[in-house]
């Protein structure tokens, strides 16, 4: 059984779809930032460091 709040209730959008949207937004906006020839933030997780990932795959550690 689904427990919805009071947003999902008002806005009809489940906890699920709401995740679904949000992850389907990021991509779009990483490509787009491919595309215009800008970094992208990212997460290391063997390393436990974050870095700016270049168009051309280019890695750059904080």
């Amino acid at each position: 059984m689904e427990k919805y709040n009071e947003l999902d209730s008002m806005c009809g959008i489940s906890d699920e779809e709401l995740t679904n949207r949000f992850h389907e937004a990021v991509r779009i906006d990483n490509e787009i930032k491919k595309i215009k020839g800008v970094p992208i933030a990212k997460f290391d997780k063997e390393k436990r460091k974050a870095y700016l990932e270049y168009p051309d795959g280019r890695r750059e550690y904080a």
